[in-house]
């Protein structure tokens, strides 16, 4: 694509391309050329990248545009025509323009080539603190709860990832004297007796059995579906949850204590996903278990705790371990007066039989 510029002068900055070759004595030639030139590479052959160079002889200057920075890169919503007046015969002409493509004239200096991975247009955003703090209060004044959640545990996430502060906590537990022996006689012990962690010098009935040794803190988050739809006013789905829990969810309603009404719930839902992992891998409960959705936190626990090179069966051993922890569990929801009827209906095994346990 060749054409020619005459008399072109820039009425703002005074600069005149041909300034230079229309002097008498210039023994450069006169005239000017256009070129396009089309990356051959591009990924969308229809819009390929472009750019037009329009050089004047004897200057050192050209003018680039192009279709990938600039106005060029924004919607264009009209067709654009270009005016010619007649100032003899008074006549205005409009002439469309081809491809309807403008592209802005920049001028460049020969051999000041700019690098190809340069794009001054493009806007570089910068996050600093005080945006981040911004999004941040933000989401706790009007996003939803589940978001807000999301949130705190990247928070969590980014500072234990903090290089100084894991640094300092790996100074701290290097003062810290481990008892191996002690360790190793709890572990042997528990494993032996298929128990749930226990503390033998609890005074009360609630302090027998730590919670939050068997319920660890992180994993409450993922507990929350039952406490969600008795918000909600829903119902508790017979098929979806055993019938121990389906028998005890009424208790929430009497809780008046949002945290307590919370935790009841979460040890409901605990419950639930033991007896459909049990489910899962137990011939007579695959299809109970098909539709239950365990969170990925759960899976990999109790995967650990009651798994074994077979994933198809729980070994026996490890199957009255998980019993025990459901028995456990139920304990907290009765108030420590369990009757086994239900959860032995749920766990299929004949009552008499889960009464050993």
């Amino acid at each position: 694509m060749m054409g020619e510029i005459r008399g072109v002068d820039c009425g703002i900055s005074g600069y005149n391309p041909l300034k230079n070759s229309n002097k008498p004595n210039s023994d450069q030639e006169h005239g000017s050329n256009i070129k396009v030139y089309k990356n051959v590479n591009s990924r969308n052959p229809r819009n390929p990248r472009m750019q037009v160079v329009v050089g004047v002889s004897g200057s050192h200057v050209n003018f680039v545009g192009t279709n990938y920075s600039g106005e060029a890169t924004t919607p264009q919503l009209c067709n654009y025509a270009l005016g010619v007046f007649d100032k003899e015969s008074g006549v205005l002409k409009m002439v469309p323009i081809a491809a309807n493509r403008i592209f802005r004239l920049e001028p460049k200096f020969v051999g000041l080539e700019q690098p190809e991975n340069e794009r001054p247009d493009e806007p570089k955003e910068e996050v600093t603190v005080e945006r981040a703090d911004k999004f941040r209060n933000l989401t706790l004044m009007y996003s939803t709860k589940k978001n807000i959640r999301r949130d705190e545990k990247r928070e969590t996430l980014r500072q234990t990832e903090d290089p100084g502060k894991q640094e300092n906590m790996d100074q701290k537990l290097k003062g810290i004297k481990v008892n191996t022996k002690a360790l190793e006689a709890i572990a042997s012990t528990a494993n032996a007796l298929n128990i749930p962690p226990y503390d033998l010098e609890a005074t009360v009935a609630e302090k027998a059995y730590p919670l939050d040794k068997i319920i660890l803190k992180g994993e409450w988050d993922y507990l929350l579906d039952i406490f969600e739809l008795t918000q909600a006013g829903s119902d508790v789905d017979p098929e979806v949850y055993p019938s121990f829990v389906c028998n005890r969810v009424h208790k929430l309603e009497i809780l008046k204590d949002e945290s307590k009404k919370k935790r009841m719930a979460g040890i409901l839902s605990y419950i639930t996903h033991l007896i459909r992992f049990k489910d899962k891998h137990s011939m007579d409960g695959v299809s109970s278990a098909k539709r239950h959705k365990l969170p990925n936190i759960l899976s990999q626990k109790f995967s650990s705790m009651f798994g074994s090179a077979n994933d198809k069966r729980i070994p026996d051993e490890k199957q009255k371990l998980l019993i025990s922890y459901v028995l456990v569990l139920s304990l907290f929801v009765d108030d420590f007066r369990s009757d086994p009827s239900d959860m032995a209906k749920d766990l299929r095994i004949n009552p008499i039989t889960l009464r050993t346990h």
